[in-house]
């Protein structure tokens, strides 16, 4: 059997890559050190031996380290957690010394009781809005770094349908979907339960960030409160008129037309990607998310056979809501050693790194044509893209059998090349066990399971490239047109698994008078065509004025609006781009 150096396959196909020497690493003694070996994680430890790195074997069928991964990368940004609505992770975080927060009403008195405050005044000038059409702006800033808990996903929506699940555990100790209105007392026993702990509030989202602030007077001071004027006098402050073209013109700021109440939905979009809302900052080590399946095994079943958009914390067993409850009490009641690892930013660079690429091989991909030559083109662009991302674990050592090698076997010379591209971020990890948390175990398995799958798929797909000539010289006839199609669904699959909402985006982008826009909780919410009496509410017992549309509003253009009725489920469940105008209409 005929078989060739690394070195050799690649000197036709890239001058770079054939530099003498390039790859010359001598593994003959190479001490390897195996990936750790944790109780209850989410995915089995991987040594260097070679059965444990076959191409064939995907992640464990209930495997949640993708979610995991994903839902990190995801935090505090406003389009991954508008995607995804239902969150699944608790996590305790804090807001630095001097950052600012907002308060609109309608009275002209600063809270004595917990209430909601709004990280971009955007969305909180939409509350300072009394029966004259006036209203009070209230500016604090934090004296001190004040203690919040931050609950993902867009927790703010008033919605049975899961968004509020995880608040649910702590506000009453099981998850109640009918309470989804009860704001007010919701604050008032999240406040009371994070008293013991010293929590001073808790960050949600919604159309933008906020914090359910517990004391107006503790660790926050008055910057401003301001008489504003949001509608001219005598206007209904939550059902505004749509201004006329014809209005006559006023010098009195009374007689302005009423600000534009949905310029938050554009503050919030401030924060749609990474770093996402940067004056709330999180302690990963202290993570608390309920994929973890030690943690919550109950909702293993509950997930199984459905969309990753219908999971809820719905349905967890009280068993695994205590422990949920202790292990947050664990990790928010006493100071604890961690690693000192950056785990946001190692995060961040595996998307950094694989994100654009993959994104970029799957458009190579989805290419069709009947000319051969093209699709020989395009299969090696395909294969100098993958040569790329793992140019750093090509051997120099490596021995690449010949083309007459078939079988199971046939690509496992790959495997040291999978296992190091798998492993270089996490292998030098095993120093910082002893130091570790819980939930940092929990962040390396997640990593470890993402970056393994990743590199699985990408080297499997560039080994075959490597067997079919396509870095160099052909070594017979292979079938281009079946790798194409080969890659193709195994690049769809991968980034389904993945399923990283970087690449959710308006295509092509939006002209400069849009904004990109994933529909959202109140403006696309779905609603019933005859609805029951709605419960109680009260102007003071929610966030904003589109809510207050959202509670109340069911004139019959409303009812017939394309966005209540009209639209399919999918529409909701899976949120698409589009563009919509950054200026009225805005075309929601």
């Amino acid at each position: 059997m005929r078989s060739y150096s690394l070195v050799a396959a690649l000197s036709l196909g890239s001058a770079a890559l054939a530099l003498p020497g390039q790859f010359s690493v001598d593994t003959t003694d190479e001490i390897y050190v195996p990936p750790l070996d944790i109780v209850n994680l989410n995915v089995p430890s991987y040594s260097s031996d070679t059965q444990q790195w076959k191409f064939e074997e995907g992640p464990p069928e209930n495997a949640t380290g993708n979610l995991i991964f994903d839902t990190v990368h995801s935090f505090l940004q406003h389009w991954p957690n508008t995607r995804y609505r239902n969150g699944h992770n608790i996590v305790p975080g804090m807001i630095p010394n001097g950052t600012l927060v907002y308060h609109g009403t309608d009275h002209n008195t600063i809270p004595s009781e917990p209430d909601w405050t709004a990280t971009d005044p955007e969305h909180s000038i939409a509350f300072a809005r009394g029966k004259d059409g006036g209203g009070w702006h209230l500016t604090l800033a934090a004296t001190r770094p004040l203690k919040v808990l931050y609950f993902d996903g867009s927790s703010a929506a008033k919605m049975s349908e899961g968004t509020m699940d995880t608040q649910d555990i702590i506000a009453w100790g099981e998850v109640q979907p009918g309470r989804y209105l009860d704001e007010r007392q919701r604050i008032k026993n999240l406040c009371r339960w994070g008293k013991e702990f010293g929590i001073d509030g808790f960050a949600r989202m919604e159309m933008d960030f906020e914090v359910m602030l517990c004391d107006f007077t503790a660790g926050v001071e008055v910057v401003s409160f301001l008489h504003v004027r949001l509608l001219p006098k005598d206007e209904d402050p939550y059902f505004p008129p749509i201004p006329s073209a014809s209005s006559s013109p006023s010098p009195h700021l009374a007689s302005l037309p009423p600000l534009d109440s949905d310029s938050f939905m554009h503050s919030g979009s401030w924060h749609n990607r990474y770093p996402g809302d940067s004056r709330i900052v999180l302690d990963l080590t202290s993570l608390v998310s309920l994929y973890d399946v030690a943690l919550a095994p109950s909702l293993v079943s509950v997930r199984a056979d459905i969309e990753r958009c219908d999971h809820r914390v719905l349905g967890i067993s009280s068993n695994d809501v205590s422990n949920v409850m202790r292990k947050l009490t664990e990790v928010i009641g006493q100071p604890h050693p961690s690693s000192g690892l950056d785990w946001k930013a190692l995060i961040h660079v595996i998307v950094d790194r694989y994100a654009d690429r993959l994104d970029l091989m799957q458009h190579l991909l989805n290419f069709t044509s009947s000319d051969s030559q093209e699709v020989l083109q395009r299969a090696r662009l395909t294969q100098t893209q993958l040569r790329v991302m793992l140019a750093p674990y090509l051997l120099d050592s490596t021995v690449v059998p010949g083309a007459d090698t078939s079988g199971v076997e046939a690509l496992q010379w790959a495997s040291p090349i999978f296992r190091l591209c798998a492993t270089t971020h996490t292998s030098v990890m095993i120093n910082k066990i002893p130091f570790m948390t819980p939930s940092e175990h929990l962040l390396l398995s997640a990593i470890e399971e993402t970056t393994r799958e990743v590199c699985r798929v990408t080297t499997k797909m560039w080994a075959v490239g490597v067997m079919s000539g396509l870095d160099t010289f052909s070594l017979g006839e292979p079938d281009i047109t079946r790798i194409m199609n080969d890659w193709k669904q195994d690049i769809q699959k991968l980034m389904s698994w993945l399923d990283w909402s970087i690449w959710v985006k308006c295509r092509p982008a939006c002209g400069p008078e849009e904004m990109c826009y994933l529909p959202t909780w109140p403006n696309n919410a779905l609603r019933r065509k005859h609805p029951s009496p709605p419960p109680t509410w009260d102007p003071q017992n929610i966030t904003d004025v589109s809510e207050a549309k959202y509670l109340t509003e069911s004139t019959p253009e409303i009812e017939d609006a394309f966005f209540f009725f009209e639209a399919p489920t999918e529409v909701w469940r899976k949120p698409q781009p589009k563009c919509i105008r950054r200026l009225m209409p805005y075309g929601f």
